[in-house]
This record gives C-alpha cells, sequence and structure tokens, in this order.
C-alpha cells in the first residue's frame, strides 16, 4: 500500500466538484458538494445511532437498500434534520441530480451537515445542481472534500494505492467532523471511493466489520448527532476478480479512523494502538497494530478535528492533525 495524491477522484472512473451555491451567508465558503462516478457502484453505508435521523440518512437508507448508486450529494450549512418537509427535500434533491446527470434518483446518495432544525430551501441547490454537474473533473476532490466542512479547520482527504489479485486498485476519502462526535457510529460524514471490484453485500459486510473497532471507538465531547454516516463506493473499473467472500473482504478492505494526534507514520508490527483523547481512550484492537502513542489526558485536550485513515491488511497510515 502507498499513499497517493487524488481523494476521491483517485480511483478510476470518480470525478468531483464543490461549490458556493448559497446556502451558507459566506459566499467564499462552498456548500454544495458531489461525487460522480461513471459506472454504476456497489455501494454500502453506515449510519448514526442516534435515535433522531436527519432525513436525507432515511432517504440515502432507501435508495442504496439495492447495494448499488452512482452518485454522492451533501451540502453544508444546513442538517436538514427535523423539518416538515425534510424527506420532500432529500427526495427533490436527488431527482433533479438524477436528471442532471441522467442517472436514476434512486442511485443518488444524499447527505447534509450544517444547523439543526432549520428549514431548508431547495432553491440554492436547485440552482447549483447546474454548475455543480458541469464542474465535475478529476481534480476537484479538494473542492468537494471543503465544500462538506462546516466547523471544520482543515480539510480531511486521503487516497492510497494497493493491490488486489495482482490488479493495481486506488482508494480515496474525504471527511468532515469536529465535534459531536461519539461512539456507536456517530462519528461524522466520510465518504469512501475505490475502483476495486466488489460485490454489494461483501462490500456492505466489510464496512459494517470493520466500524465496530474503528469509526465506533471515538469520542469528543460526548454527544452523538443526527446525520452522520460513512459511504462506500466501489465502481470494479480496476477489473481485478470481483471480492465475493468474506475472507477477501475483510483481508483486502479495511476502514480504520483514527484522532489527529501529532503522529504521522506507517506501522506493520504487532500490538494494539491507543491514543488518550478527551475524556476517553481509544484502542483499536486489531493484532496487526502497532503501540504507537500512550500519553496522559491531556494528550489531545482541545482536539477538534478527526482524521481518518483506512487501513489495508497489515499497515496503517496515520495521518496528523
Amino acid at each position: 500500500m502507498k499513499i497517493i495524491s487524488g481523494g476521491v477522484c483517485a480511483a478510476k472512473g470518480f470525478k468531483a466538484n464543490g461549490i458556493h451555491c448559497g446556502i451558507r451567508k459566506n459566499r467564499t465558503k462552498r456548500d454544495l458538494a458531489l461525487i460522480y462516478s461513471e459506472k454504476l457502484c456497489s455501494a454500502a453505508a453506515v449510519y448514526t445511532t442516534n435515535l433522531v435521523k436527519g432525513a436525507p440518512l432515511k432517504v440515502t437508507k432507501q435508495n442504496i437498500e439495492n447495494g448499488y448508486a452512482q452518485a454522492v450529494i451533501c451540502n453544508s450549512g444546513n442538517a436538514n434534520t427535523c423539518n416538515a418537509n425534510g424527506i420532500e427535500i432529500a427526495n427533490l434533491t436527488c431527482s433533479l441530480l438524477a436528471k442532471s446527470l441522467n442517472i436514476s434518483a434512486s442511485d443518488v446518495v444524499v447527505a447534509s451537515t450544517g444547523v439543526i432544525g432549520q428549514p431548508l430551501d431547495i432553491t440554492p441547490i436547485k440552482n447549483g445542481i447546474e454548475p455543480l454537474v458541469l464542474g465535475l473533473s478529476e481534480n476537484n476532490g479538494e473542492y468537494a472534500a471543503e465544500a462538506i466542512m462546516t466547523t471544520d479547520t482543515v480539510k480531511k482527504e486521503i487516497s492510497i494505492e494497493f493491490t488486489v489479485g495482482g490488479k493495481v486498485c486506488k482508494m480515496g476519502g474525504i471527511a468532515k467532523g469536529s465535534g459531536m462526535i461519539h461512539p456507536n457510529m456517530a462519528t461524522m460524514l466520510v465518504f469512501i471511493t475505490t475502483d476495486c471490484n466488489i460485490a454489494p453485500e461483501m462490500l456492505k459486510k466489510a464496512l459494517s466489520s470493520d466500524i465496530q473497532e474503528t469509526f465506533n471507538m471515538i469520542s469528543i465531547d460526548g454527544d452523538t448527532s443526527t446525520n452522520d454516516m460513512v459511504t462506500v463506493l466501489a465502481n470494479g473499473m480496476a477489473e481485478n476478480q470481483q471480492i465475493v467472500s468474506e475472507g477477501e473482504a475483510s483481508r483486502n478492505l479495511q476502514f480504520v479512523s483514527h484522532t489527529g494526534a501529532n503522529v504521522a507514520a506507517v506501522f506493520s508490527s504487532a500490538g494494539s494502538a491507543v491514543v488518550a483523547c478527551g475524556n476517553d481512550d481509544i484502542v483499536f484492537n486489531d493484532d496487526r497494530a502497532i503501540h504507537f502513542a500512550q500519553a496522559g489526558g491531556s494528550f489531545c485536550n482541545g482536539l477538534r478535528d478527526v482524521e481518518i485513515i483506512i487501513m489495508f491488511g497489515n499497515a496503517f497510515h496515520v495521518v496528523s492533525s
């Protein structure tokens, strides 16, 4: 495995963009992000366990119930949660994007992040769809990463290259999240893309399994949010032999989270990884991990940003904030 550039556009067939459409008052802030694959993808997602869930999560869960998706759209500045017409807005967003991309509305992952309980006007999103689609590019993954930020102080993106069955595959991810991050899948918004060929049911099993000792181990301020999810799209364009068994999935696809400690290295030794952060210690219980950080309770006090890492086989890449 090696770290490469490209973010969510590193994998073959993916393009992205991010623009300011007018949801946020600050015109210098991008507030609408798009990730698109030229081919239909195997899709999987995990969601917050908060009893109150935002309308976009409900619509996304329904859309990818068949295990497939082709695009992700996410607005920032307004979470579209606790709104009487929230489901309607989320569905309309999917329909507007689908029409512009000439795909099915049911193949769209929709997400929102920002202020909870405020009405969301569809007009800025509706007017922003055309320029958002027109600006799709393999070079605009950074724009998408910026467009999903809220209170984040830095954008979060990473991409890697690895091999499966002798074929070179690539994977990239973007994330947002600063506060209201607590165990049990209330983490942040994370969008991951890969050109690895993996069956939908195996992608879902791999993500659901790995989430238990990764994203579910993170705590910042003890609160859970309403809109958090981790979504993975795999378009198979690397042309590796399709991963169809649980053994292959767990060996090749592992998604790992990490707090923004002052550490940056690649580890592939035995032990367990521990980070003291805020009110909780985070332990990655993996036989292949290495004990890379152990400090007092003040080690990560005041931490505002959370980074993501992705693990393949027995190699970690830890990105410092």
